[in-house]
C-alpha cells in the first residue's frame, strides 16, 4: 500500500457537501483506505480572474493499492461526476482534486507530475496536507510538508499566491 496526499479545493456551488461527498467518493475507491481528512479552510482565489469567488480547501490522506495513473483517473472521474469542467486554466470549479504525493515517488508523465508541480508554493496546500500528512517527505525538496508549511514564503513569480493564505 502506498500512501498518498489528495489536495481538495472547491469554489463553486455547495463547496463543503461537494468536497465531503469528494472525499467519501474517494474512500470507496477499489483497495484504498481513508486515513485522515484535514479541517476545510476559507482561502482567497490564487491566480483565478478578478472576482472569483472564495476557494474551500482542505486535503486527505489515503494508502491504496492503485498505481499513481490509476488514482489520477479516478479523481479526475470523481470531479467529472461532480460537475467539473476544464474551460480554461484556473477558471472557477466546483471541485478540484490534485495529486500531491504518491509515497516517495517523482512521477513526470503526459498528464501526471508527482510531487505535485506547484504544491511548496501554495499555502493552502501546505496547510491542510500538513494537517494529515505532516511528516510526509517531498521527495525532490528532501522537507517534510510540516517543514514546508512553516517556511513558507510567497514564490516572487507567483502574484496570487500570497492571498492564498487562510482566512477562516
Amino acid at each position: 500500500m502506498i500512501t498518498a496526499v489528495i489536495a481538495l479545493g472547491s469554489n463553486l456551488g455547495r463547496r463543503q457537501d461537494t468536497l465531503m461527498a469528494a472525499v467519501r467518493a474517494i474512500a470507496r475507491l477499489p483497495d484504498t483506505r481513508l486515513v485522515a481528512t484535514s479541517r476545510l479552510r476559507e482561502t482567497d482565489p490564487v491566480l483565478c480572474a478578478a472576482g472569483a469567488p472564495d476557494f474551500l480547501n482542505g486535503a486527505c490522506r489515503i494508502e491504496t493499492g492503485l498505481t499513481a495513473r490509476q488514482l489520477l483517473d479516478a479523481l479526475l472521474a470523481i470531479e467529472a461526476d461532480h460537475g467539473r469542467t476544464r474551460a480554461a486554466p484556473n477558471a472557477d470549479r466546483t471541485l478540484d482534486l490534485d495529486l500531491i504525493l504518491f509515497g516517495d515517488a517523482v512521477i513526470d508523465e503526459p498528464g501526471l507530475r508527482v510531487p505535485h508541480p506547484h504544491a511548496h508554493e501554495r499555502l493552502f496546500v501546505l496547510d491542510a496536507a500538513a494537517d494529515v500528512a505532516p511528516e510526509a517527505l517531498h521527495p525532490e525538496l528532501g522537507r517534510t510538508l510540516a517543514d514546508l508549511r512553516d517556511a513558507w514564503t510567497a514564490p516572487a513569480d507567483d502574484r496570487g499566491a500570497a492571498a492564498g493564505s487562510p482566512s477562516g
